[in-house]
């Protein structure tokens, strides 16, 4: 043992980026055996700037400016670079802050309907000769004519429904609820015909109106719309529930 002492140094380095042409941070590592020259060709391709024109400056860790890396031949280790100390690039380009992220400068490729149509390898094209969703024909008149039929069932349950009767409610993923019918027509909030129930409990969604207009009177939350086949009338005599016992 002489009692000399060494001082052993990581040969690489993490290092903060910035540049002028973005507000992003980003963190690399390098050798510090490169030279600032190959440096900036490592760097040109992170922030996008050519290596021909970038100046760099080195701040500190507390982001104090230590000193510009101004020597192409010099070794990055010559400089006090340290863990997360910042590099930052100035792009002598002409390059602009946002130039690489702000995609309203970007032109837009439009392409008419008309032009889109002509397409033979297009989306459309393809959903034409597959006959998918709505370019399948018979798959939209099977459907128009079964919403057809569907509805004149629901206006025929309509009619068998008189306003004042006490039914229960039986919607598909719900329990079965009582109350009494309280109209029976079609609304404005949704093409159709509908029954407006007054449920004996509260377990409905409004008080007898829907967006603003008024179909019948009842109390919060006791009042709901419902579609014609949902609803069976019959004797269904109000539950007691015990309330008023002591």
């Amino acid at each position: 043992m002489d009692g000399s002492i060494s001082v052993v140094t990581n040969p690489s380095v993490n290092v903060r980026l910035t540049t002028t042409i973005s507000s992003f941070e980003v963190k690399r590592r390098f050798d510090r055996g490169i030279s600032i020259a190959e440096l900036k060709g490592k760097l040109e391709m992170v922030v996008g700037a050519p290596a021909s024109s970038m100046d760099l400056e080195l701040f500190s860790t507390s982001d104090k400016l230590l000193q510009t890396l101004d020597d192409d031949n010099a070794l990055l280790g010559s400089y006090p670079v340290d863990d997360d100390c910042r590099i930052h690039v100035i792009d002598r380009s002409g390059g602009q802050l946002g130039e690489f992220t702000d995609v309203t400068k970007v032109e837009k490729f439009v392409l008419s309907d008309e032009a889109y149509e002509k397409r033979s390898e297009s989306a459309r094209s393809f959903m034409k000769k597959q006959s998918f969703g709505r370019y399948n024909e018979e798959e939209r008149a099977k459907k128009k004519a079964d919403n057809i039929a569907r509805e004149e069932e629901q206006e025929a349950a309509a009619d068998a429904i008189s306003v004042g009767s006490r039914c229960q409610v039986r919607v598909p993923g719900q329990p079965t609820k009582l109350g009494t019918v309280m109209y029976v027509g079609t609304t404005d909030f949704k093409p159709g015909h509908w029954v407006g129930v007054k449920y004996d409990e509260p377990l409905g969604k409004n008080d007898g109106s829907c967006e603003g207009k008024r179909y019948f009177e009842c109390e919060k939350n006791y009042g709901v719309f419902v579609k014609p086949l949902n609803v069976t009338v019959g004797d269904f005599p109000e539950e007691d529930y015990g309330l008023d016992e002591m």
